[in-house]
């Protein structure tokens, strides 16, 4: 992650902590408060550390939030792996272990997710698209070769484009349903396509 982003990763084991408590604090910041209170004053205060410690890393507020988004996307394609990994045989188990990840982690995240995958530049842009590719093709290869490869992206980018629609809106437009019976619904609503007689004819 550092390398991409252009800071030298600290050798030191103090140093290696003190960088992942910035990330943790800038993280923090994003997902509760949003990109508009996304300062790099306010990561400094909730980390515990001086501005100049933030600055000694990154050479700003953009650098900052291409690596906290970078984490952020990491944190995404590895719970999702994990979670279809675990997922017992069957497809509604697959597709259900694949939702109930994506609600995890936009639940925890509903302020940062939306602004890291749309309406960016270029660079972060891709590097968020590069993302959904990953969890998309991981629910496909998860399903197997007996479930059709097409069918099963339309699934993917159902769930996910609907995860994101409702981390954006849930707070001015609620649906009255906790992430996890979201996800129950979502995945009956995923299986419903896939074992429609229009589709398997």
């Amino acid at each position: 992650m550092s390398a991409q982003h252009g800071f030298r990763p600290p050798q030191q084991a103090r140093s290696r902590a003190s960088l992942q408590k910035v990330l943790d604090s800038a993280e923090h910041i994003l997902s509760t408060e949003g990109i508009d209170e996304f300062t790099v004053a306010a990561v400094a205060e909730h980390a515990g550390v001086s501005v100049g410690v933030i600055y000694r890393r990154f050479t700003g507020k953009e650098q900052l939030l291409r690596a906290v988004k970078d984490q952020l996307l990491e944190q995404l394609e590895a719970g999702v792996a994990v979670a279809l990994r675990a997922a017992s045989p069957g497809l509604r188990d697959v597709i259900g272990a694949f939702t109930h990840a994506m609600a995890h982690a936009f639940s925890s995240h509903t302020k940062a997710f939306p602004e890291l995958l749309s309406g960016q530049p270029a660079e972060g842009a891709e590097r968020g698209l590069q993302a959904l590719a990953t969890v998309q093709q991981a629910l496909t290869d998860a399903a197997g070769p007996a479930v059709d490869a097409a069918a099963m992206r339309f699934v993917a980018r159902s769930i996910i484009g609907s995860c994101v629609h409702r981390a954006a809106s849930c707070r001015s437009w609620p649906d009255g349903l906790s992430w996890s019976d979201w996800a129950e619904a979502t995945t009956e609503l995923a299986m419903s396509y896939l074992d429609s007689p229009e589709r398997t004819k």
